[in-house]
């Protein structure tokens, strides 16, 4: 038996461990500053099931890298019943600040009054689409609320990756580039196939690039909003020697016009990929793209402290 100081005598007594010193001691936590303001993520395209989950296990990424986030969801094209507008949720979390603040100092609290963006918003695009962010700061412009609206995800080389993965997984490259092994199906040249015109295609070059390094296979990149763009690029590409040819969407997905991916691998006669959808590094870049904007420093998991 134990007495009230302790167990009794013979039995081994828990200590609590130690504190690790060094550099190999855990990293303590790191959570959303308190008052940070909302990450609220921008879903364009329509509003559907597929979008919502999507924008859903995004920004459960994004809190699970940084706990006490506060976050949103507002779609582009949002009927503010099931799929709540971007300019409602601006508006909403707007409001909500205000009422906490009022809260506080009902209640005797010390509190300061909320100043700097309610709001930090990011759009749901792996690259710039000029219409689509001109549309989404309209949005922002419309809440009346002091939001803060940040670029795109890309390019990036966490994109690249993701965008290998989405191959590997439907057989058209090898899932790790360092085993010796072949893949019967695996393409001898890729197509990055991306939305939003030139701009779009010159980012999409980039991480094309990137893609290119990982694979050691000719990528490049394609409109598939501009007609007859994918089908040149595939016969640039086995005009060079690629006879096996992949097509490998440079999108999140919702931001995709429905039927113009099937369109554009019918042009290309050749098997495509799926959209990047919620790949980890997708949740990860959303949220880097706040805590910059906001001057955070998450430490990233598993990373030692000094």
């Amino acid at each position: 038996m134990s007495s009230p100081t302790g167990p009794a005598s013979g039995l081994p007594v828990r200590m609590p461990r130690p504190r690790q010193s060094g550099r190999h001691r855990r990293p303590e936590p790191v959570a959303a500053p308190e008052g940070a303001p909302a990450l609220v993520l921008a879903v364009p395209g329509t509003p559907g099931p597929a979008a919502r989950g999507l924008a859903e296990e995004t920004i459960s990424i994004a809190r699970s890298e940084l706990p006490g986030l506060d976050v949103g969801i507002g779609y582009l094209y949002g009927d503010d019943h099931e799929y709540p507008s971007l300019e409602g949720v601006l508006a909403g979390t707007a409001a909500r600040r205000t009422e906490r603040y009022a809260i506080a100092r009902a209640a005797g609290r010390e509190v300061t009054e909320p100043e700097g963006p309610a709001s930090v918003v990011v759009p749901l695009l792996a690259g710039p689409d000029h219409v689509l962010m001109g549309r989404i700061r309209q949005a922002v412009l419309d809440s009346g609320s002091a939001a803060e609206l940040t670029d795109v995800l890309g390019p990036h080389p966490l994109l690249a990756e993701a965008v290998h993965v989405r191959l590997s997984e439907a057989g058209l490259a090898r899932a790790d580039r360092a085993r010796l092994f072949t893949v019967a199906t695996a393409a001898d040249g890729i197509i990055l196939a991306t939305v939003g015109g030139d701009e779009a295609v010159q980012a999409a070059g980039i991480t094309g690039m990137l893609l290119a390094a990982r694979l050691a296979v000719p990528v490049m990149a394609a409109a598939l909003d501009r007609e007859g763009s994918v089908g040149a690029i595939a016969e640039q590409l086995r005009d060079s020697g690629s006879m096996q040819l992949a097509l490998a969407p440079y999108l999140v997905g919702p931001e995709l016009p429905e039927g113009l991916l099937e369109a554009a691998v019918k042009d290309a006669g050749c098997s495509a990929s799926e959209p990047l959808g919620a790949y980890p590094a997708i949740g990860k870049l959303v949220l880097s793209q706040y805590t910059s904007t906001l001057g955070i420093t998450p430490r990233p998991q598993g990373s030692p402290a000094h």
